[in-house]
């Protein structure tokens, strides 16, 4: 917020540096954030809870004695100030600055990113709302950045009509950076989507591990072949699971990379479940599955910011001011989790 501060130089009113008429900006950008954490995502909200002593309190300074801001305050707030564009910037650093607050706390020996997009459902004549196919809804696309602990390290919004990876590096090489140096290791996971030998290029050269899924296609089949015949004798009634590692290099990748290939029978169907996962990793095949396997808790993390947070609530015009709500609903999530892993005590859902 001191950013945001220095950026602007005067107030929403026209009055004093940093002050909304009695509001300075940490209080309304802590009155946005806590609104949010108690279930109160829209700005409408803000009639009742500014007389709230709770949120006067969070709101601080002069609302502590009187109340905290009001309605059209807070929209002026989120949809004029923080969604230019170099507030906007300073607002997308906020997580990051955070998470090394947390860090410098309890510093972790290794960091795991997991990167992952989503779909934010859109109504009316939103700007950037267009349908996709893939969800099947007009939506916006946002893409995100979590760490093994559920911190959500970056995030951006997209309109729909862009690839799932789209993006990708804007958002990942400015937490790579901030890792850097800080760490004794850095992995990375994705999906499918983020299989391309740029993306194997820049983790490369980051020196970063990597597992990321890779698209079946006949060349990959065809390496695998003696594992797709189905098994001699009676189905089993377990489910029985096959291995195999092997180079592959595609037509546009520079060099060859190491592949792992998933081959599960399952009772009661016909054709095996298959998956290949892409990888530096040197550790055995059976480990860089189960470590592939653990990036499924990304996908439980953003299902938890749309059930707990609410951050598919995207309903202005401007997608400017949209990505500002995001940005706020995921600087909710992020404290949310911080509340839920420091303050727990060690061995329940605390951090270790």
């Amino acid at each position: 917020m001191p950013r945001l501060d220095r950026r602007r130089g005067r107030s929403p009113g026209g009055r004093a540096p940093g002050k909304n008429g009695r509001h300075a900006l940490v209080g309304l950008l802590r009155q946005a954030v806590f609104s949010r954490l108690a279930g109160y995502e829209d700005v409408n909200d803000a009639e009742r809870l500014r007389r709230d002593p709770a949120m006067r309190w969070v709101a601080g300074d002069r609302a502590v004695q009187e109340a905290a801001a009001s309605v059209s305050q807070m929209g002026r707030f989120e949809t004029e100030w923080l969604s230019r564009p170099e507030d906007l910037a300073a607002l997308a650093d906020l997580p990051g600055r955070w998470i090394d607050c947390v860090h410098g706390r309890r510093p972790p020996r290794i960091v795991v990113l997991d990167m992952d997009s989503s779909e934010s459902p859109t109504h009316g004549g939103q700007e950037g709302s267009a349908y996709n196919g893939h969800f099947g809804c007009d939506c916006y696309h946002p893409l995100f950045v979590f760490n093994q602990f559920g911190d959500l390290e970056r995030y951006t919004l997209w309109p729909s009509n862009v690839h799932s990876a789209d993006g990708w590096r804007a958002v990942l090489e400015p937490v790579v950076a901030r890792y850097r140096g800080k760490v004794a290791c850095l992995y990375f996971r994705a999906d499918a989507a983020f299989a391309g030998p740029e993306v194997y290029e820049f983790l490369e050269a980051a020196g970063m591990r990597y597992a990321i899924r890779l698209a079946a296609n006949r060349m990959l089949q065809e390496n695998i072949a003696f594992l797709l015949r189905r098994p001699a004798g009676r189905a089993p009634h377990e489910v029985r699971r096959y291995r195999a590692s092997f180079s592959y290099r595609a037509g546009l990748w520079t060099e060859a990379c190491r592949v792992v290939a998933k081959v599960e029978w399952h009772p009661g169907e016909l054709l095996p479940r298959v998956g290949f996962i892409v990888t530096n990793l040197t550790r055995p095949m059976e480990s860089v599955a189960a470590f592939y396997n653990h990036r499924g808790t990304a996908e439980q993390q953003i299902k938890e910011g749309k059930a707990a947070v609410r951050w598919t609530r995207l309903s202005c015009c401007s997608f400017a001011a949209d990505a500002v709500r995001l940005q706020l609903h995921a600087l909710t999530y992020d404290l949310g989790t911080f509340l839920r892993t420091l303050a727990m005590p060690e061995g329940g859902s605390g951090r270790h």
